[in-house]
Protein backbone atom coordinates (compact mmCIF):
# COMPACT_ATOMS: atom_id res chain seq x y z
CA UNK A 1 0.00 0.00 0.00
CA UNK A 2 2.97 2.06 0.70
CA UNK A 3 4.61 1.67 -2.97
CA UNK A 4 2.71 3.96 -4.47
CA UNK A 5 3.80 6.88 -2.29
CA UNK A 6 7.36 5.69 -2.14
CA UNK A 7 7.69 5.73 -5.70
CA UNK A 8 6.45 9.27 -6.01
CA UNK A 9 9.02 10.87 -3.31
CA UNK A 10 11.72 8.68 -5.07
CA UNK A 11 10.60 10.03 -8.65
CA UNK A 12 9.78 13.34 -7.54
CA UNK A 13 11.86 14.35 -4.63
CA UNK A 14 15.34 11.74 -4.06
CA UNK A 15 15.76 11.40 -8.02
CA UNK A 16 15.68 15.36 -8.83
CA UNK A 17 18.49 16.08 -5.61
CA UNK A 18 20.94 14.84 -7.60
CA UNK A 19 20.50 17.92 -9.80
CA UNK A 20 22.31 19.88 -7.17
CA UNK A 21 25.29 19.25 -8.70
CA UNK A 22 24.73 21.67 -11.44
CA UNK A 23 25.13 24.28 -8.77
CA UNK A 24 28.39 23.77 -8.86
CA UNK A 25 28.97 23.72 -12.77
CA UNK A 26 28.63 26.21 -15.30
CA UNK A 27 26.01 24.14 -16.46
CA UNK A 28 25.02 24.28 -20.33
CA UNK A 29 21.56 21.94 -21.47
CA UNK A 30 23.37 21.73 -24.43
CA UNK A 31 25.95 20.28 -24.42
CA UNK A 32 25.75 16.51 -25.72
CA UNK A 33 22.72 14.80 -26.62
CA UNK A 34 21.29 14.20 -23.55
CA UNK A 35 20.78 15.51 -20.11
CA UNK A 36 23.81 13.16 -18.53
CA UNK A 37 26.05 14.09 -20.96
CA UNK A 38 24.85 17.68 -20.33
CA UNK A 39 25.95 16.78 -16.50
CA UNK A 40 29.26 15.10 -17.84
CA UNK A 41 30.23 17.96 -20.31
CA UNK A 42 29.18 21.01 -18.14
CA UNK A 43 32.33 22.72 -17.06
CA UNK A 44 33.35 21.94 -13.11
CA UNK A 45 33.59 25.48 -11.20
CA UNK A 46 33.27 24.76 -7.64
CA UNK A 47 31.73 27.35 -5.74
CA UNK A 48 32.04 30.05 -8.63
CA UNK A 49 27.97 29.88 -8.85
CA UNK A 50 27.73 30.52 -4.69
CA UNK A 51 30.64 33.64 -4.83
CA UNK A 52 28.31 35.13 -7.76
CA UNK A 53 25.26 34.46 -5.34
CA UNK A 54 26.91 36.12 -2.24
CA UNK A 55 28.49 38.96 -4.04
CA UNK A 56 24.58 39.77 -5.80
CA UNK A 57 23.27 42.35 -3.49
CA UNK A 58 19.90 41.54 -5.32
CA UNK A 59 20.17 38.36 -3.90
CA UNK A 60 20.31 39.88 0.02
CA UNK A 61 17.32 42.10 -0.46
CA UNK A 62 15.33 39.01 -1.88
CA UNK A 63 16.49 37.20 1.25
CA UNK A 64 15.68 40.03 3.55
CA UNK A 65 12.45 40.32 2.08
CA UNK A 66 12.07 36.94 2.23
CA UNK A 67 12.82 36.24 6.05
CA UNK A 68 10.39 39.41 7.09
CA UNK A 69 7.54 38.28 5.42
CA UNK A 70 7.87 35.22 7.28
CA UNK A 71 8.57 36.72 10.50
CA UNK A 72 5.46 38.85 10.38
CA UNK A 73 3.18 35.64 9.04
CA UNK A 74 4.93 33.91 12.36
CA UNK A 75 3.25 36.51 14.51
CA UNK A 76 0.00 37.32 12.43
CA UNK A 77 -0.81 34.45 10.19
CA UNK A 78 0.21 31.01 12.20
CA UNK A 79 -2.23 31.60 15.65
CA UNK A 80 -5.12 32.53 13.17
CA UNK A 81 -5.65 28.81 12.48
CA UNK A 82 -4.81 27.61 15.88
CA UNK A 83 -8.15 30.53 17.06
CA UNK A 84 -10.09 29.35 14.56
CA UNK A 85 -9.95 25.91 15.43
CA UNK A 86 -10.93 25.97 19.06
CA UNK A 87 -13.78 28.22 17.57
CA UNK A 88 -15.12 26.08 15.32
CA UNK A 89 -14.87 23.22 18.38
CA UNK A 90 -16.81 25.32 20.41
CA UNK A 91 -19.83 25.35 18.41
CA UNK A 92 -22.64 23.28 19.78
CA UNK A 93 -24.38 22.71 16.60
CA UNK A 94 -23.00 20.15 13.77
CA UNK A 95 -24.69 21.70 10.80
CA UNK A 96 -23.49 24.73 11.85
CA UNK A 97 -19.95 23.97 12.15
CA UNK A 98 -19.93 22.19 8.97
CA UNK A 99 -21.18 25.13 7.35
CA UNK A 100 -18.69 27.35 8.56
CA UNK A 101 -15.95 24.80 7.67
CA UNK A 102 -16.86 24.26 4.20
CA UNK A 103 -17.20 28.39 3.61
CA UNK A 104 -13.78 28.71 5.54
CA UNK A 105 -12.25 25.79 3.60
CA UNK A 106 -13.38 26.37 -0.19
CA UNK A 107 -11.03 29.83 -0.72
CA UNK A 108 -7.95 26.87 -0.57
CA UNK A 109 -8.88 26.35 -3.85
CA UNK A 110 -8.70 29.15 -5.46
CA UNK A 111 -5.76 29.30 -7.49
CA UNK A 112 -3.18 32.48 -6.83
CA UNK A 113 -4.45 34.36 -10.18
CA UNK A 114 -8.11 34.52 -8.63
CA UNK A 115 -7.63 35.42 -5.34
CA UNK A 116 -4.90 38.37 -6.45
CA UNK A 117 -7.74 39.09 -8.81
CA UNK A 118 -10.26 39.34 -6.22
CA UNK A 119 -8.37 41.76 -3.59
CA UNK A 120 -7.86 43.92 -6.61
CA UNK A 121 -11.49 43.80 -7.52
CA UNK A 122 -12.07 44.81 -3.41
CA UNK A 123 -9.47 46.95 -2.58
CA UNK A 124 -7.96 48.18 -5.82
CA UNK A 125 -8.12 51.95 -7.63
CA UNK A 126 -11.05 51.05 -8.88
CA UNK A 127 -12.12 48.30 -6.49
CA UNK A 128 -15.55 47.93 -4.56
CA UNK A 129 -14.29 50.51 -1.18
CA UNK A 130 -12.25 52.91 -3.54
CA UNK A 131 -15.54 53.49 -5.21
CA UNK A 132 -17.39 53.61 -1.88
CA UNK A 133 -14.93 56.22 -0.49
CA UNK A 134 -15.26 58.23 -3.74
CA UNK A 135 -19.42 58.39 -3.55
CA UNK A 136 -18.70 59.46 0.25
CA UNK A 137 -16.46 62.56 -1.07
CA UNK A 138 -13.01 60.27 0.55
CA UNK A 139 -9.57 59.72 -0.66
CA UNK A 140 -9.30 56.01 -1.70
CA UNK A 141 -6.59 54.67 -0.16
CA UNK A 142 -3.80 52.68 -1.73
CA UNK A 143 -3.55 49.80 -1.36
CA UNK A 144 -2.60 46.97 -4.14
CA UNK A 145 -0.38 49.43 -5.06
CA UNK A 146 1.48 50.92 -2.29
CA UNK A 147 4.96 48.80 -1.29
CA UNK A 148 4.49 49.91 2.51
CA UNK A 149 2.13 48.04 3.03
CA UNK A 150 2.91 44.92 0.97
CA UNK A 151 3.74 43.07 3.49
CA UNK A 152 -0.09 43.32 5.63
CA UNK A 153 -1.50 42.82 1.60
CA UNK A 154 0.03 39.14 1.00
CA UNK A 155 -0.51 38.45 4.38
CA UNK A 156 -3.73 39.21 4.34
CA UNK A 157 -3.94 37.25 1.19
CA UNK A 158 -2.89 34.26 2.48
CA UNK A 159 -5.05 34.12 5.86
CA UNK A 160 -8.29 34.52 3.77
CA UNK A 161 -6.79 31.79 0.91
CA UNK A 162 -5.05 29.23 3.74
CA UNK A 163 -6.62 29.63 7.28
CA UNK A 164 -9.71 27.12 7.17
CA UNK A 165 -7.01 24.41 5.68
CA UNK A 166 -4.41 25.63 8.04
CA UNK A 167 -7.54 24.77 11.24
CA UNK A 168 -8.05 20.94 9.78
CA UNK A 169 -4.90 19.45 11.87
CA UNK A 170 -5.34 21.41 14.81
CA UNK A 171 -9.28 20.56 14.83
CA UNK A 172 -7.84 16.66 14.65
CA UNK A 173 -5.37 17.84 17.61
CA UNK A 174 -8.92 18.86 19.15
CA UNK A 175 -10.67 15.88 18.59
CA UNK A 176 -8.44 13.10 20.50
CA UNK A 177 -8.78 15.47 23.35
CA UNK A 178 -10.22 13.40 26.15
CA UNK A 179 -13.97 14.64 26.75
CA UNK A 180 -13.85 13.56 30.32
CA UNK A 181 -11.13 15.98 31.38
CA UNK A 182 -13.60 18.78 29.86
CA UNK A 183 -16.39 17.61 32.12
CA UNK A 184 -13.94 16.49 34.99
CA UNK A 185 -12.52 20.41 34.79
CA UNK A 186 -16.35 21.94 35.03
CA UNK A 187 -17.55 20.04 37.98
CA UNK A 188 -14.46 20.86 39.83
CA UNK A 189 -15.43 24.47 38.74
CA UNK A 190 -12.99 25.40 36.21
CA UNK A 191 -14.66 27.94 33.08
CA UNK A 192 -14.56 28.04 29.81
CA UNK A 193 -11.10 30.04 29.74
CA UNK A 194 -9.85 28.16 32.38
CA UNK A 195 -10.23 24.86 30.42
CA UNK A 196 -9.05 25.91 27.17
CA UNK A 197 -5.48 27.38 28.83
CA UNK A 198 -5.27 24.06 30.82
CA UNK A 199 -6.66 21.26 28.94
CA UNK A 200 -7.26 22.51 25.11
CA UNK A 201 -3.87 24.37 24.65
CA UNK A 202 -1.93 22.06 26.59
CA UNK A 203 -3.86 19.26 23.98
CA UNK A 204 -2.88 21.36 20.68
CA UNK A 205 1.19 22.05 21.98
CA UNK A 206 2.64 19.28 20.44
CA UNK A 207 0.96 19.58 17.08
CA UNK A 208 1.61 23.34 17.14
CA UNK A 209 5.87 22.92 17.95
CA UNK A 210 5.85 20.30 15.11
CA UNK A 211 3.79 22.56 12.74
CA UNK A 212 6.03 25.69 13.75
CA UNK A 213 9.66 23.66 13.18
CA UNK A 214 8.53 23.14 9.79
CA UNK A 215 7.23 26.26 8.87
CA UNK A 216 10.75 27.43 10.18
CA UNK A 217 12.14 25.03 8.18
CA UNK A 218 11.07 26.56 5.58
CA UNK A 219 11.67 30.44 6.02
CA UNK A 220 12.71 31.27 3.04
CA UNK A 221 9.91 29.99 0.49
CA UNK A 222 6.73 32.22 1.00
CA UNK A 223 5.45 31.36 -2.16
CA UNK A 224 6.21 32.16 -6.00
CA UNK A 225 2.45 33.14 -7.63
CA UNK A 226 1.39 35.38 -5.08
CA UNK A 227 4.53 37.59 -5.54
CA UNK A 228 4.93 37.43 -9.14
CA UNK A 229 1.61 38.64 -9.70
CA UNK A 230 1.90 41.69 -7.66
CA UNK A 231 5.28 42.40 -8.44
CA UNK A 232 5.06 44.81 -11.02
CA UNK A 233 2.11 46.87 -8.82
CA UNK A 234 4.14 47.65 -6.21
CA UNK A 235 8.15 47.36 -7.04
CA UNK A 236 10.75 44.81 -6.70
CA UNK A 237 11.89 45.98 -3.62
CA UNK A 238 8.76 45.12 -1.58
CA UNK A 239 7.67 41.91 -3.97
CA UNK A 240 11.17 40.47 -4.45
CA UNK A 241 11.50 36.84 -2.64
CA UNK A 242 13.49 34.30 -3.20
CA UNK A 243 11.79 32.56 -5.61
CA UNK A 244 11.15 35.69 -7.98
CA UNK A 245 14.72 36.37 -8.01
CA UNK A 246 15.83 32.70 -8.68
CA UNK A 247 13.11 32.89 -11.68
CA UNK A 248 14.20 36.27 -12.86
CA UNK A 249 17.72 36.16 -12.16
CA UNK A 250 18.37 32.66 -12.93
CA UNK A 251 15.53 30.95 -15.22
CA UNK A 252 15.03 33.80 -17.35
CA UNK A 253 18.79 34.14 -18.17
CA UNK A 254 19.36 30.41 -18.56
CA UNK A 255 22.31 30.65 -15.30
CA UNK A 256 20.99 27.27 -14.51
CA UNK A 257 24.19 26.93 -12.15
CA UNK A 258 23.08 30.41 -10.14
CA UNK A 259 19.44 29.15 -9.62
CA UNK A 260 20.76 25.56 -8.35
CA UNK A 261 22.98 27.32 -6.06
CA UNK A 262 20.07 29.30 -4.64
CA UNK A 263 17.89 26.56 -4.61
CA UNK A 264 20.65 24.52 -2.30
CA UNK A 265 21.33 27.62 -0.36
CA UNK A 266 17.73 27.41 0.88
CA UNK A 267 17.81 23.77 1.58
CA UNK A 268 20.80 23.94 3.72
CA UNK A 269 19.53 27.00 5.76
CA UNK A 270 15.83 25.26 6.16
CA UNK A 271 17.62 21.67 7.66
CA UNK A 272 19.68 24.24 9.52
CA UNK A 273 16.49 25.63 11.17
CA UNK A 274 14.52 22.44 11.64
CA UNK A 275 17.67 21.13 13.35
CA UNK A 276 17.98 23.77 15.59
CA UNK A 277 14.39 23.89 16.35
CA UNK A 278 13.67 20.53 16.60
CA UNK A 279 16.53 20.47 19.54
CA UNK A 280 14.99 23.46 21.04
CA UNK A 281 11.46 21.35 21.08
CA UNK A 282 13.28 19.04 22.65
CA UNK A 283 14.85 20.96 25.08
CA UNK A 284 11.23 21.99 26.37
CA UNK A 285 9.90 18.63 26.64
CA UNK A 286 8.09 18.42 23.33
CA UNK A 287 9.03 15.22 20.67
CA UNK A 288 9.01 17.38 17.86
CA UNK A 289 9.93 16.43 14.08
CA UNK A 290 11.44 13.52 15.51
CA UNK A 291 11.73 11.79 19.00
CA UNK A 292 15.14 12.07 20.56
CA UNK A 293 17.61 8.87 20.81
Amino acid sequence: MTAPAAALLLVFHYLPTLGNVIAFQDYNPFVGDDPVEAFLYSEWIGFGNFEALFADPLFWDAVRNTLTITAFQLVFFFPLPILLAILLNSLVSGRVRGFVQSVVYLPHFFSWVLVVTFFVQMLGGAGLLAQEMREAGMQPWNIMTNPDTFIVLVTAEAVWKDIGWGAIVFLAALAAIDPNLYEAAAADGAGRWRRMWHITLPGLRPVIVLLLIMRLGDALSVGFEQFILQREAVGRDAAEVLDTFVYYQAIATQQWGLGAAAGLFKAVVGLILILTANKLAHRLGEQGVYSKS
